[in-house]
């Protein structure tokens, strides 16, 4: 029987950063995908949020911009039926990369195999268990049944999760009875898109663009300069139950619009036509012994535009903690520290996503003057910035242990220009390898001897800059600031506590 450090079930986006993420920090992972090949049914349209400086921070998004092969529209957001439009500040707190999913599968895919991750398509899971040492996994694939063992197992294998279920994880929320549909379309040249968006049907009149709420459901359109393309996007109140490999069609979409609107809106090309339900549901514990949970199978969210960034955060999360369990190196509880920050993340985008439903189902006069309170709130720059960084995922602040902790601990790490014996780098260049650093910013000899008996698992660095936030820092490979300061005590004391007993 075959025995590998990790099986990852899913080769969605999820698993497959998961598998990159893990071979960068020297694990080898087997990812089973009960698919035969890259689905085609259109999922998401693309990336937004943290994920993008994480992208950033791994040299990796420039590669992803490279593949988009329309314009990336204004940073204008759906938030519930209104918007968030950060189309006037410099410098946007929330961005997107459009990206379909099956291009972004593609490019995940060429990634982890570049890095050596083990795919293998046809290969379904039927069955798994564990003991204190080991899963064991049952698996059919083209050439029959075999068993493979592993140290770990993560689920990523989405909202019907059979790991989740064979687990015993319970997951607790609700489905709400409506369906949405999502498209980008062409249309023909008897629709004309005015200056303002709105789109000019003759027979029908003019359909403003935004969102117009009608008593049969919701109907949004846009569009972005020099893009041949116009967004679409209905919500009715169904409680139909729909296979999601069961591709929706333009004939779909038209009727769902008829239905709204009451127009019959004519439509040239489809590029993306996606269907889904929003269900708010979380996992209790994203770990049972030797088996978590990432990414759908983890937690579902009733809004669009936030699932694909928290899943990749949960795979970027959990990689470096199981690599250091594996490797032997990581200190009491590191793993079960996945559980407690990203269910923490998870809750914060459960808590926008449900503002939104409430904000998005109203139909009454007080659900109207919430929507437009909400909107004039959001004209100030302060609650407009706030509200980017929560649904960008960028406000999470992972708990540290103890008290006296810098502002900075738990917080991404910011992107830093260093000068360097070296010339000129960045924090970003230096967390491209997924390991580890201890950034000297105030040249303390003391500090780097410190650290030094963790030489082998943390790079040390030194480097100046401007406008220095702290002495130094010290920063996971996810990222996210371990400890920050001035004093020898303390940083051996994070030291120890997210990197183990040193090793002189």
């Amino acid at each position: 029987m075959k025995h590998t450090d990790v099986i990852i079930v899913g080769a969605g986006p999820t698993g497959l950063l998961l598998a990159a993420e893990l071979r960068l920090a020297g694990v080898r992972p087997l990812v089973l995908e009960r698919q035969p090949r890259r689905r085609d049914t259109p999922k998401a349209g693309g990336l937004g949020g943290q994920i993008l400086e994480l992208l950033r921070y791994r040299g990796l998004l420039d590669r992803f911009e490279a593949a988009c092969t329309g314009p990336v529209p204004p940073p204008r957001f759906p938030f519930g039926g209104v918007h968030l439009d950060f189309t006037r500040l410099a410098d946007p707190p929330l961005h997107a990369l459009p990206l379909p999913q099956q291009q972004l599968e593609g490019l995940l895919d060429e990634h982890a195999g570049e890095l050596g991750a083990d795919i293998r398509r046809g290969h379904q899971v039927i069955g798994l268990s564990q003991d204190d040492a080991a899963v064991t996994v049952d698996v059919r694939g083209p050439d029959g049944p075999y068993q493979v063992t592993a140290s770990y197992l993560v689920g990523c294998d989405g909202a019907r999760s059979r790991v989740r279920d064979w687990a015993g994880i319970s997951f607790p929320g609700v489905t709400y009875p409506e369906v949405n549909r999502l498209a980008q379309v062409t249309l023909p040249d008897t629709v004309s898109v005015l200056g303002n968006g709105d789109l000019d049907v003759p027979g029908s009149g003019t359909i403003r663009a935004g969102f117009t709420r009608t008593e049969n459901g919701l109907f949004g359109v846009g569009s972005s300069p020099g893009s041949p393309d116009v967004s679409l996007y209905t919500i009715e109140d169904e409680s139909t139950e729909y296979d999601d490999d069961l591709p929706m069609t333009v004939s779909e979409l038209q009727d769902s619009v008829h239905r709204v609107l009451g127009v019959r809106l004519p439509v040239g090309e489809a590029t993306r036509l996606s269907r889904f339900t929003f269900k708010a549901r979380q996992a209790d514990s994203y770990r049972h012994g030797r088996i978590l949970l990432a990414g759908d199978a983890a937690h579902l969210f009733p809004a669009t535009g936030v699932a694909l960034n928290a899943g990749l955060l949960d795979a970027v999360n959990l990689a470096w903690k199981l690599a250091a369990d594996l490797h032997g190196g990581a200190p009491a509880g590191l793993l079960d520290t996945y559980h407690g920050e990203r269910h923490l993340a998870g809750a914060r985008t459960m808590l926008h996503t449900r503002a939104q439903v409430a904000l998005r189902r109203g139909h009454d006069a007080a659900a109207e003057a919430l929507r437009e309170l909400f909107q004039e709130l959001l004209a100030d720059e302060e609650p407009l910035r706030r509200m980017g960084a929560l649904v960008a995922g960028a406000d999470i602040r992972y708990p540290m242990p103890g008290t006296g902790h810098h502002a900075l601990a738990g917080a991404f790490a910011p992107d830093l220009i260093l000068h360097t014996d070296q010339g000129l780098t960045s924090v970003a260049e230096l967390m491209r390898p997924a390991r580890p650093i201890l950034l000297d910013l105030a040249d303390r000899p003391e500090l780097r001897q410190a650290a030094r008996d963790w030489g082998q698992r943390v790079d040390i660095h030194t480097a100046k800059t401007d406008q220095r936030p702290a002495d130094a820092l010290l920063i996971r490979p996810d990222a996210h600031i371990a400890w920050a300061g001035d004093g020898a005590p303390g940083l051996r004391e994070a030291l120890s506590r997210w990197f183990g007993t040193p090793k002189p």
